[in-house]
C-alpha cells in the first residue's frame, strides 16, 4: 500500500529583539538542521529573516525551539510568522547580511568573557592562550565597537584586522562558536597589548607588557589602563599613598573609588556579600556593585572614606584576568573629574598624561565611550545607580506612539534617550553637564544613537530648567530645525520614567512619590519633595516639602551648613554657637545669611528632600560641606545600624488649594533637641528617616481616592533605608509600590520618563 509523502510547509519568520552579535544565526542553522528543514536565515537592518520548510510538525517543534533555546544573550522581542509557497531548496543555509533605509534591531550591549573563553584563555594548549581579545559569539565587545547596523565585521571597529586563515575557518563555519563573532582574533591577527610608561621607551609583547604593568602598580605607580569602554585609572586599592596620589591628581576628593578583584573568594575578604550580590556581581554584564564593607577590609582608607559601602567589581575582559592577582586595584574611569572617558590612544596622552606614571594600551579602537554600570540591590532585586556598560543599549518598550524623538535628559548623570519604533533607547552614561567636553560627549552620543538606529527625531524633549545645557542645547537645535520642543517638568518625568519600565499605559492616574535635590518647578521655585497625581499628559502637584529658602543656590549644596541654618531659622530655632552648623559658619556669613532670609535676597524657595537631608547631616555635625553630590546624606545614612521607629513627625497642614504641605519644623526642632540632649547620631539618623517614611505614608493615606498604586523616583530614593522604610509602610497599607530596576532613579533615568511623555504629547498634538 503507497503511503502518501508528507505535506511539505514554508514559514517566514522576522524575530526582532537582541538577536544580531548574539550567535543566533548559528544558533537557528543547527536546529534547522536537527528538525531537516531546509531554507536560509539571514541578518537584516530589521532583525533577523528566517526562511523554514519542513513538515508542519518539524516546523511547529523549531519555532517553540526557537524561543526555549535562544542563545544566552538573545532577548526576542517578537516573532512574526508568514506562510509561504514552498520551493526548491534541498538544504538550509546562511544568507549576508542585507540592510535597508529603516533600522529595527537591537544591538547588544557588551558583556563579559563567557567561561569557555575563559578556559580557552588559561590554557597553554590552546592557539589563543593568554591572548588578551579572546572573544566569540556568547562575549566580548559589542556595542562599544559597532558603527553601523546589521552587525557585521565591517561595520565595527575591527574591520582592519584582516582575518587570518584560523580565525577565518571559524568565523566561517556555521557550527563553530565563532561564526560570524564579529571582534573575533587572534595573537596572529589581531590586536596588540603594549606598555608605555612616561618616561622610558615602550615595552611590547603580551608577557612583557603584562609584567611591567603589574610591577608598576605593586610599586604604588597609577597606570592608565585601556579596556573595553575607555581608559581606568588603576592603582593598589590597599596602597594609601597611591590612593591619595591619585585622588589629589584627578581632583576627587571623597568620592568613591570602585574596586576590581580577581574572584569572589577575595571579594568577600573586603565585603559582607550575600547570595544575591555573589550572582550580580558574577552576572555577564558585571557591573559595580555596592556592597558593605567589612570592618577589617585590607582596602586604603582612602577608596571609599565616610562611606560604609565599597564599589566592587569582576574581571570581564580577558585583559583584566591576564593582570588581576590576589591584589585588588582601584579602577576608576580615565578622566580627570568632570571630563568624559578617555577612549583613544592619542587623547589619553595628552589628557592622561599628568594622572599616571605609565599606560597600558591596546590598539582595537573603541567607537563609542562606555563607564562602567553601576548597582545595587534591594529586595533582592537590582536597583540601578548608573546605567551604562552592560545593559546599554538595552531598549525599553514604550507605551505610545512609533515617532521618532530625542529626549535630552537632565544636568546631572546625563544620558539622553531615543525614543523610535516604540522602543527607547538609552544612551551609555555621559555624566554631569558642566562644560564643553561633556556637551560634546553628549552631542556624540546623539550622533552615535541616530546614525545606528537611522533615524531622524521629529521632535526634542528637554527639561523645563532654562540654565540646564541641555535645555540651551535643545531649544539651539529646534530653532536650527525648525523641530517642536516639548518641555517637561522634572518631577513629572522621573514618575513617568518608573510607569514606562513598568509598562503602565498612563490611562489612569498614579500617585508618585518622587524626592530629590534640585528639580526646576513650574512656580520658578526648587522642587524636589514632591507627591504628584500623574499619567503621561499632565500632572497634579498633590503634597510637597514645605518651602524653605535656598541662598546662593550651587553654594547651598556645597555647604549643607547653609541649609541647616536656613531650617533652624525656618523653625524659629536661635543660631546658638554650640550648635555644628553654627559652628561650621564664619560670624561673616552668618550675618549675610541672616540678611538674606529676612529679605529674601539672593535666594529661592526649595521643597527639596535632598537639601533636607544635607541640613540633618549638618545638624548633628556628621558633614557641613561636601566634595561630590550627595555626599552629606550618604553619610547620614551610613550611620544607621538597624531602623528605629520615630518619636518625632512632621506636621502636615493643607494650602487653599487643598495641597497638602509637609512642614519639616517640628522634625527639625526635635533632631536639636535630642542632639543637644546627647542622644547618639545613629538613633537621631534612624528616626529621622522613620519620620519621613512615616510623613510619605500619611500622605499617601490621604490620597488613596487617586488610586492604589504609588512610583516612587528620584535620588533620594537610592538611600535603601529610606527606600525599604518607604516600600514596608506603603505595602502593609495594601499599596502597589513601584520602584525602578531598568534604569536609575536619580537623574540617570530622566530621558526616559522625558520619552514616555514626549511621546505621548506628540501622538496627541499637545505641545
Amino acid at each position: 500500500m503507497n503511503t502518501a509523502a508528507p505535506v511539505v510547509e514554508r514559514l517566514r519568520l522576522t524575530v526582532r529583539g537582541i538577536v544580531q552579535g548574539v550567535g543566533f544565526r548559528p544558533f537557528v542553522y543547527g536546529l534547522a538542521l536537527r528538525y531537516g528543514l531546509v531554507g536560509h536565515v539571514v541578518n537584516h537592518s530589521s532583525g533577523v529573516f528566517i526562511e523554514v520548510q519542513g513538515t508542519a510538525q518539524a516546523l511547529a517543534t523549531f519555532q517553540a525551539a526557537l524561543i526555549a533555546e535562544k542563545p544566552p544573550l538573545a532577548h526576542i522581542q517578537s516573532v512574526a510568522v508568514e506562510s509561504l509557497i514552498p520551493c526548491t531548496d534541498t538544504q538550509f543555509v546562511i544568507l549576508n547580511s542585507q540592510s535597508s533605509d529603516q533600522v529595527s534591531a537591537h544591538i547588544p550591549p557588551d558583556v563579559s568573557i563567557c567561561d569557555a573563553c575563559l578556559r580557552e584563555l588559561l590554557d597553554p594548549s590552546d592557539r589563543r592562550y593568554l591572548y588578551p581579545f579572546i572573544n566569540c559569539t556568547h562575549c566580548g565587545p559589542r556595542f562599544t565597537i559597532i558603527q553601523h547596523i546589521p552587525y557585521d565585521r565591517a561595520s565595527t571597529t575591527m574591520a582592519h584586522f584582516a582575518l587570518c586563515p584560523a580565525c577565518a575557518a571559524e568565523y566561517h563555519d556555521p557550527l563553530s562558536r565563532r561564526f560570524h563573532a564579529q571582534p573575533i582574533a587572534c595573537p596572529e591577527c589581531g590586536p596588540k597589548i603594549w606598555y608605555q610608561p612616561k618616561s622610558d621607551a615602550m615595552i611590547a609583547g603580551t608577557d612583557a607588557t603584562l609584567d611591567a604593568t603589574q610591577i608598576a602598580l605593586k610599586m604604588g605607580q597609577i597606570v592608565a589602563i585601556k579596556g573595553l569602554g575607555g581608559f581606568h585609572l588603576a592603582c593598589d586599592a590597599t596602597n594609601d599613598a597611591a590612593l591619595a596620589t591619585l585622588r589629589q591628581r584627578k581632583g576627587r576628593v571623597d568620592k568613591p573609588f570602585a574596586v576590581m578583584v580577581r574572584d569572589l573568594e577575595i571579594a568577600r575578604q573586603i565585603a559582607l556579600i550575600d547570595a544575591d550580590e555573589a550572582e550580580l556581581l558574577t552576572s555577564r554584564q558585571r557591573p559595580i556593585v555596592l556592597v558593605r564593607k567589612r570592618p577589617d577590609s585590607p582596602l586604603s582608607q582612602f577608596v571609599a572614606p565616610g562611606n560604609p559601602y565599597v564599589g566592587l567589581m569582576l574581571p570581564y575582559t580577558p585583559l583584566h584576568y591576564l593582570l588581576l592577582d590576589d591584589t585588588p586595584l582601584v579602577m576608576t574611569s580615565g578622566n580627570l573629574s568632570g571630563e568624559p572617558i578617555a577612549i583613544d590612544n592619542a587623547e589619553a596622552l595628552d589628557r592622561l598624561a599628568p594622572l599616571v606614571d605609565a599606560f597600558l594600551f591596546h590598539n582595537r579602537p573603541i567607537h563609542t565611550p562606555c563607564d562602567d554600570s553601576v548597582l545595587r540591590l534591594h529586595d533582592h532585586q537590582e536597583m540601578p545607580i548608573r546605567r551604562s556598560r552592560g545593559y546599554t543599549p538595552y531598549p525599553i518598550q514604550l507605551p505610545s506612539a512609533q515617532t521618532t524623538l530625542l529626549a535630552t535628559g537632565g544636568e546631572l548623570k546625563n544620558t539622553l534617550c531615543l525614543a523610535h519604533d516604540g522602543y527607547a533607547f538609552l544612551s551609555q552614561h555621559i555624566g554631569d553637564m558642566e562644560n564643553l567636553e561633556t556637551l560634546q560627549a553628549f552631542d556624540a552620543a546623539r550622533e552615535n544613537l541616530c546614525t545606528l538606529y537611522r533615524a531622524e527625531p521629529r521632535a526634542i524633549i528637554c527639561d523645563l530648567h532654562p540654565g540646564y545645557l541641555t535645555t540651551q542645547w535643545a531649544e539651539q537645535h529646534t530653532q536650527k530645525t525648525n523641530l517642536p520642543l516639548i518641555r517637561v517638568q522634572h518631577h513629572h518625568a522621573h514618575i513617568a520614567a518608573v510607569m514606562a519600565e513598568h509598562g503602565l499605559t498612563g490611562k489612569t492616574p498614579i500617585i508618585g512619590i518622587c524626592l530629590d535635590g534640585t528639580g526646576y518647578g513650574t512656580d520658578g521655585a526648587i522642587w524636589g519633595g514632591e507627591i504628584l497625581i500623574a499619567d503621561y499628559e499632565q500632572f497634579h502637584r498633590a503634597a510637597h516639602l514645605k518651602y524653605t529658602p535656598l541662598p546662593g543656590g550651587d553654594a547651598a549644596v556645597k555647604r549643607p551648613y547653609r541649609m541647616a541654618l536656613a531650617q533652624l531659622w525656618a523653625a524659629g530655632i536661635a543660631w546658638d554657637d554650640d550648635l555644628p552648623p553654627v559652628a561650621a559658619c564664619s560670624s561673616t556669613e552668618r550675618k549675610l545669611l541672616a540678611r538674606q532670609f529676612e529679605t529674601g535676597f539672593q535666594t529661592v524657595p526649595t521643597s527639596s528632600m535632598g537639601r533636607l537631608f544635607d541640613a540633618v547631616a549638618s545638624l548633628i555635625g556628621i558633614r557641613h560641606t561636601i566634595n561630590y553630590e550627595a555626599q552629606a546624606a550618604i553619610e547620614l545614612e551610613g550611620l544607621i545600624n538597624a531602623p528605629e521607629p520615630a518619636n518625632f513627625a512632621f506636621d502636615i497642614l493643607q494650602d487653599t488649594d487643598g495641597t497638602f504641605i509637609l512642614d519639616s519644623c517640628p522634625v527639625i526642632r526635635a533632631i536639636v533637641a535630642q542632639w543637644c540632649s546627647g542622644v547618639d547620631n545613629h538613633l537621631i539618623a534612624a528616626r529621622f528617616h522613620a519620620a519621613v517614611a512615616d510623613v510619605l505614608l500619611e500622605v499617601c493615606l490621604r490620597l488613596r481616592e487617586f488610586g492604589n498604586v504609588i512610583a516612587l523616583s528620584g535620588g533620594v530614593f537610592q538611600n535603601s533605608v529610606l527606600l525599604n522604610a518607604t516600600m514596608v509602610r506603603l505595602r502593609e497599607h495594601d499599596f502597589e509600590v513601584l520602584v525602578h530596576r531598568a534604569v536609575p532613579s536619580n537623574d540617570g533615568g530622566l530621558a526616559l520618563g522625558q520619552s514616555a511623555i514626549g511621546s505621548y504629547r506628540y501622538s496627541h498634538r499637545l505641545f
